[in-house]
């Protein structure tokens, strides 16, 4: 991608501008309320922007406009739609509970609720799935980097590659948040989350101008063509047609990755945990200095959440139709090098141990190969299954899917105009928001609900802050280190997918208890502990033993075995009185009906889009 002077203008001055509304933006006494929860003082707006932005990041721009590439098109703006219905129950059903108790962090809800066990069991499942998430947003971004410079260098000399990336977006992230904490992330992700929303919308545009301008044989590779369809028509007709497979929100209940039957319950477990039980998202309310102004934030959002698809799925879906054979040639390398590990193995497939899975589209471009894989592999599982061991897999790839943004970012945006150096700013910015937002929490739910709790109750506020610190960059160190492994396709092929799965198997315990525990009031603390534990014992037995079931279908079978697992323990031994939860918050916990009222208008609409693109 050639670079001009405004644009790294432009780049310059929104990373600069990030860094620098962070560390003055910063509270000069921090204490722990002040460093942790932005002294429990943010507004609505400012809690509205910065849940979009924490949320909003490499994972949605490079996963999901991936996964918008790949056959899944539309169906994927379901993991942002439902999540605006989630929100609104979220600001009136979770948040007055946490507000009352004055709680730092999610898992200290689970002790006044339970037990100790309790809170530092989810405390350790977070901390591990954080550092995942850490790694996979710096991977994500960093992809996004090497794939719109492509190999070309920053300011002509620092290398723009998948390295530099990495410890480039870490490095940005951690220095803010560790001096600011979650006051400077907030005022950070106002300029961050506007910024976004316009990059978006402006990659939309032109994506659908470069669309509109494209001929049509050129275009022939990706879909069939309509013999109505010509040069003429306008960049809006010409995705219509060519993706009108794909605008559907549901796909068939076969589907591995989202059937539609996820629709049902799948999908509204990891919401539920994400929008109302993951600390990252929930700092943000925890922080608010009402109630009110809580619900109010939330519910913004939620309105946001509803133009999020335009602006990151459609032009993933563009990017196919554009630029398919350049995602084709992305994905060469890594099936050059597993045909090379097939070339030396197929000779002796008695005494092999890997498999070569390819994708349909892979089988649809090779289909004699293909066979030939399928004859191969089930040899070695024969003999696999004789020696008693399980063979490991490298797979085959037709396309790198998510480097669709990035491909939009260098070919479609106009050199000279300065819109490349913004998007790129904005996407960068983007990356940086949500992951200091990451590494805040990790190093809360660390400092808050284990240190504190288990080896220093009486430390002082100074000694907890600077603990805070320190952890931030250790967090950002490992997530630096790992991410690169991360592009490695016996992974996975969609970032998106794999942040997904890993996660399944810890949301459906975690949103269980909380259910629980808060609707039962009988149920006796150990039921807390327990539901943790079987949540990814439950989860991982399913996917052993029916491992074609799709892992948010898996998800539902697991949460409704903790449910029942819990209420049996509870009528089997149940508290005798109803667990109450003490009311320890200084703040106006007063309801807001404005709210409300634009929460069912959210409802509505994001109803409305379900009927229109059913």
């Amino acid at each position: 991608m050639q670079l001009q002077l405004i644009d790294y203008l432009i780049f310059a001055a929104f990373i600069v501008a990030v860094v620098v509304i962070g560390i003055v933006t910063s509270p000069r006494e921090q204490d722990t309320a002040s460093y942790f929860l932005a002294g429990r003082g943010l507004p609505w707006w400012l809690i509205g922007f910065s849940l979009i932005a924490a949320n909003i990041s490499s994972e949605q721009f490079v996963g999901m406009s991936g996964s918008a590439a790949d056959r899944i098109g539309l169906a994927i703006a379901s993991f942002e739609w439902l999540a605006a219905i989630t929100l609104v129950v979220v600001a009136f059903f979770f948040l007055p509970y946490f507000l009352r108790t004055g709680i730092y962090t999610i898992p200290e809800f689970l002790e006044r609720r339970f037990n100790r066990t309790t809170r530092s069991l989810m405390a350790v499942f977070m901390v591990l799935i954080y550092v995942l998430l850490i790694a996979a947003v710096i991977y994500s971004g960093a992809l996004t980097i090497e794939t719109a410079f492509a190999g070309e260098s920053l300011f002509g000399w620092l290398p723009m590659n998948l390295t530099a990336g990495v410890w480039l977006t870490g490095g940005m992230a951690a220095i803010y948040v560790a001096c600011g904490g979650l006051k400077a992330c907030a005022w950070a992700d106002l300029l961050q989350g506007s910024a976004l929303i316009l990059g978006g919308a402006i990659v939309l545009y032109f994506s659908l101008t470069q669309l509109g301008q494209s001929n049509v044989s050129a275009l022939a590779s990706t879909a069939p063509i309509p013999t109505d369809l010509t040069d003429a028509d306008g960049g809006i007709t010409k995705f219509v047609a060519l993706n009108a497979h794909k605008l559907h929100l549901v796909l068939p209940a076969t589907d591995s990755f989202l059937p539609w039957t996820t629709l049902l319950l799948g999908l509204w477990i990891p919401n539920f945990y994400y929008w109302g039980l993951n600390q990252y998202i929930m700092q943000r309310t925890l922080g608010s200095r009402s109630l009110a102004q809580g619900q109010k934030g939330i519910v913004f959002a939620a309105g946001m959440k509803l133009i999020i698809p335009f602006i990151i799925v459609l032009p993933g879906m563009i990017a196919f139709n554009l630029f398919s054979r350049e995602m084709q040639a992305a994905a060469e390398p890594a099936n050059e090098r597993a045909l090379k590990h097939y070339a030396e193995a197929k000779g002796n497939p008695e005494n092999a141990r890997t498999v070569f899975v390819a994708d349909p589209e892979w089988r649809k471009i090779n289909p004699a190969l293909a066979s030939e894989l399928d004859t191969y592999n089930q040899s070695v599982r024969d003999a696999a299954a004789k020696a008693g061991v399980s063979p490991t897999e490298e797979k085959l790839v037709a396309y790198r899917y998510d480097t669709a943004f990035g491909h939009l970012i260098s070919r479609v945006l106009p050199a000279g105009s300065g819109w490349r150096g913004f998007v790129l700013a904005a996407l960068l910015g983007a990356i940086v928001s949500t992951l200091a937002s990451m590494l805040n929490a990790a190093s809360t739910i660390v400092t808050m609900d284990l240190f504190r709790t288990h080896i220093a109750p009486t430390a002082a506020q100074s000694r907890l802050v600077g603990l805070g610190r320190i952890l931030v960059g250790i967090f950002t160190i490992l997530g630096c280190i790992i991410a690169p492994g991360l592009g490695d396709p016996k992974i996975g092929t969609s970032i998106f997918a794999i942040i997904q799965e890993s996660q399944a198997y810890i949301y459906p315990g975690i949103f269980g208890v909380f259910l629980v525990g808060i609707i039962v009031r009988r149920a006796p603390p150990i039921s807390g502990t327990l539901g943790l534990v079987l949540g990814p014992v439950a989860s991982l037995a399913i996917a052993k033993f029916a491992p074609h079931v799709s892992f948010l279908n898996r998800a539902s079978l697991a949460f409704a075995f903790v449910i029942a697992m819990m209420l049996l323990l509870t009528r089997l031994r149940p508290l005798a009185q109803p667990a109450a939860l003490q009311t320890t918050s200084e703040l106006d916990l007063t309801p807001s009906r404005s709210a409300k009222v634009l929460g069912l208008a959210v409802v509505g609409l994001t109803l409305l889009l379900y009927v229109v693109f059913w």
